[in-house]
């Protein structure tokens, strides 16, 4: 809002105009003007608009200093990165539990850029912009009898319903063999991984037999991989991604890049134990999403009885 415009507004105030004629007037949103005119309850003048706005944009440029004033506060969001929650994950679930402090994501995010909480940047993943390339395993040949995502039920589509998941693997370093078939529940978001000696059908089948002992499963989306190829042997509805289209299935792809925060490419995944990927699963299980309202995958899934049918 610029000082011609406060003025105006402060003169068409005085005149009786309301907030909708001042805002065509101005060409501005009603909502804008509302918001203008109550800074200043007391009634509005444009030079202590002025003043009001510069000390908000000054209160809200230092709300990452609460961080360094409040030890809690700070002792909290600090365990809470060191359980690599992204700082929205932190803000939403203080808001949740109605923490006795609150900060912003935003606040967060400026507080890692100074020097305080600059050595806490590495718990974070990022998400690196690149080139997206063919996967090796969807160019390896055709998968029979697949049934197209397009079919899939709408409890399936929408995430009303628990027991639906998505399937992918990742590769171990290249000339080395084996890597990891992960296993994401689209309503709760919970992820399962277990270690593979090899990309075949025949081992992702048995990783995917264990999936069915340890959850409740409903149906599995696919890509097109090779590995894929024992899909109707499973006993459950499966459903497959458009060729070269897996962003489909994006939320097993999302999980996948938060392991790779532990494992970066270039791993070599027979020397990771499963005991290892089993904590690094648990770690991102209980990290509160947004998507979740700020719960976490393993609270959803165990109100949702997903976990374990059998014990």
């Amino acid at each position: 809002m610029s000082e011609s415009e406060r003025s105006e507004i402060e003169i068409l105030k005085s005149k009786g105009y309301g907030v909708r004629s001042i805002a065509k007037t101005l060409g501005r949103s009603p909502n804008t003007i509302s918001y203008e005119l109550k800074r200043v309850p007391s009634g509005y003048r444009a030079s202590y608009a002025k003043i009001y706005a510069r000390r908000n944009l000054m209160y809200r440029r230092l709300q990452w200093s609460k961080i360094e004033s409040i030890p809690e506060l700070k002792a909290h969001v600090i365990d809470s990165l060191k359980k690599h929650w992204n700082p929205d994950e932190i803000s939403g679930r203080m808001k949740k539990e109605k923490k006795p402090w609150y900060v912003s994501k935003s606040a967060i995010y400026e507080w890692l850029e100074t020097a305080r909480g600059e050595r806490y940047k590495r718990y974070l993943y990022a998400c690196r912009p690149g080139h997206r390339h063919k996967k090796r395993e969807e160019m390896q040949g055709p998968v029979l009898h697949m049934t197209n995502i397009s079919l899939r039920s709408l409890g399936a589509e929408n995430r009303s319903r628990f027991g639906h998941w998505e399937s992918d693997c990742m590769v171990s370093k290249k000339g080395t063999k084996g890597g990891l078939s992960t296993h994401l529940e689209r309503k709760s978001r919970l992820l399962s991984a277990q270690k593979v000696p090899n990309l075949t059908s025949l081992e992702k089948q048995k990783t995917l037999r264990k999936l069915s002992e340890m959850f409740f499963v409903k149906s599995i989306t696919f890509d097109r991989g090779a590995e894929n190829a024992r899909h109707r042997e499973l006993g459950v509805p499966t459903y497959f991604c458009n060729a070269y289209h897996s962003w489909e299935k994006g939320a097993v792809e999302n999980a996948n890049k938060m392991i790779r925060k532990f494992f970066p490419k270039k791993t070599d995944f027979s020397l990771i134990s499963q005991e290892e990927i089993d904590r690094i699963v648990s770690i991102i299980n209980n990290k509160p999403r947004k998507i979740l309202d700020y719960s976490t995958p393993l609270e959803v899934a165990s109100g949702g009885r997903v976990i374990n049918r059998v014990s």
